[in-house]
């Protein structure tokens, strides 16, 4: 891992550099992407083939693409008690936390009297990316799709990429399948996010993309705004512990370890602590733990890249950098942390104390893993229910309520030059005869 400390030279700038990079915003990747987009707008089910064999491949057909009812079944004779009861179990907290977060319809009275609300309806078609590759993220299922099928989405197409042999992770397939999809396409990277934006022959497109990606897969759906809605940038995993010398370091550097295992070499981990001591024995427990993680390769490639042991001032600076860099995930192992926590206002989720990893929220606690990275936390939240519902606004106005608002629709008509827009609310006030005679004056005048 990369150590750096507030007492080093180049401190400042290091922070500076490591707030402003970030995956989301590379020029190549996006040039890249911008070609994968065009060619799906252009030639379809004929450029998802090709990307297809290109990047995972396998030469499929068309008829292909999809996920047969076939597959669901073998996928579901396959599935162990263990399995089973493992999605139940995360399915049933993901459920609950769903149902509390979605929206529910009102309406009230303004000051003029007029009835005035919001409706939600679900989006009729909505997409979800469910990344596979080297790890095939059977949670990430359960973590979107249920909470489509909690709103009421009627449509839930599902882009997964296949393996050399275009076989789709039976696991992953059963996970899908009982969270409510209710179409799967062994499709992934950009390509998939862009069928779903655009369509092609096969797969018809959606009204919003959900779920987390690689860097091309985000990017692809930064692109594609406008032509879709989307739900936020989730790219690579990213986690930051904030500690102080009560933290166990065996702890922390599991913790580090696990969020850099997902193998796209993008992963962003940091330690930030005022402590030297424990700084010091995360970097032992970490060069101790990892030649026993079997997917050491991947995390030693993600550590060497954008791993960081942070030694700051005090606590108070290091809610500062945690706010910079808007952490995808954000453990707080220091004493009294809930109090320190209320200053995190950029991070994704927080985890509490020493009993809170951040494989719970990955797995099973409730609210969805899928969560804003690459400094999105900014200005994006995480994933919840409501964003697969469509929010409308509703007015209804009686003829007094229309009275009492019609002289400030006529000033506001008035200081914006718009005539037509203050004769549109006062014309219902008058009487039938009077609109007949200025009618007439209107044609007379012409």
């Amino acid at each position: 891992m990369n150590t750096i400390r507030h007492t080093d030279p180049g401190y400042a700038a290091a922070l500076e550099r490591m707030a402003g990079g970030s995956s989301l915003f590379d020029a190549t990747i996006e040039e890249r992407t911008r070609g994968i987009i065009e060619a799906v707008r252009d030639r379809g089910d004929a450029a998802l083939l090709e990307l297809t064999a290109r990047f995972d491949r396998a030469e499929l057909q068309p008829h292909q693409l999809a996920v047969t009812h076939a597959e669901l079944l073998a996928a579901s004779l396959k599935a162990d008690r263990q399995l089973r009861d493992t999605l139940k179990l995360a399915t049933r907290n993901i459920e609950r936390f769903s149902k509390r977060s979605l929206r529910k319809p009102w309406s009230g009275r303004n000051a003029q009297g007029g009835r005035v609300g919001e409706k939600y309806d679900p989006f009729q078609r909505v997409g979800v990316y469910v990344p596979g590759g080297t790890a095939p993220l059977i949670s990430t299922a359960l973590m979107t799709i249920v909470l489509a099928r909690v709103a009421g989405c009627p449509e839930i197409v599902v882009c997964t990429p296949c393996n050399a042999q275009g076989g789709v992770n039976p696991a992953l397939l059963l996970a899908a399948n009982l969270a409510g999809a209710t179409e799967i396409y062994r499709v992934g990277g950009a390509q998939a996010v862009a069928a779903m934006a655009l369509g092609t022959g096969t797969i018809r497109p959606v009204q919003k993309i959900f779920g987390p990606g690689n860097a091309y897969v985000v990017a692809a759906k930064r692109l594609l705004v406008g032509h879709v809605a989307i739900d936020l940038l989730p790219g690579p995993s990213e986690l930051l512990v904030l500690a102080d010398d009560s933290a166990n370091p065996a702890f922390v550097a599991a913790d580090l370890l696990a969020q850099a295992e997902h193998g796209s070499g993008h992963e962003r981990v940091w330690l930030v602590t005022p402590s030297a001591r424990l700084l010091r024995s995360v970097e032992r427990e970490v060069n101790r733990q990892l030649p026993e993680r079997t997917r050491r390769e991947f995390i030693e490639t993600a550590l060497g890249n954008s791993g960081w042991l942070i030694q700051v001032k005090s606590l108070a600076e290091g809610v500062q950098l945690a706010n910079r860099l808007a952490p995808e995930h954000c453990e707080i192992l220091t004493r009294n942390p809930a109090k320190l926590s209320e200053g995190i206002v950029t991070a994704g989720a927080i985890f509490l104390g020493p009993w809170s990893p951040t494989v719970l929220g990955d797995y099973v606690a409730g609210p969805s893993h899928t969560l804003p990275t690459g400094g999105a936390g900014r200005s994006f939240a995480g994933l919840t229910s409501d964003q697969f519902q469509r929010r409308t606004s509703v007015v209804e106005y009686s003829r007094e309520a229309l009275r009492k608002s019609v002289p400030a629709v006529a000033a506001f008509a008035g200081f914006e030059g718009l005539e037509a827009h203050g004769r549109s609310a006062a014309i219902r006030l008058e009487p039938p005869t009077r609109r007949r005679t200025s009618k007439k004056l209107r044609r007379s005048a012409s």
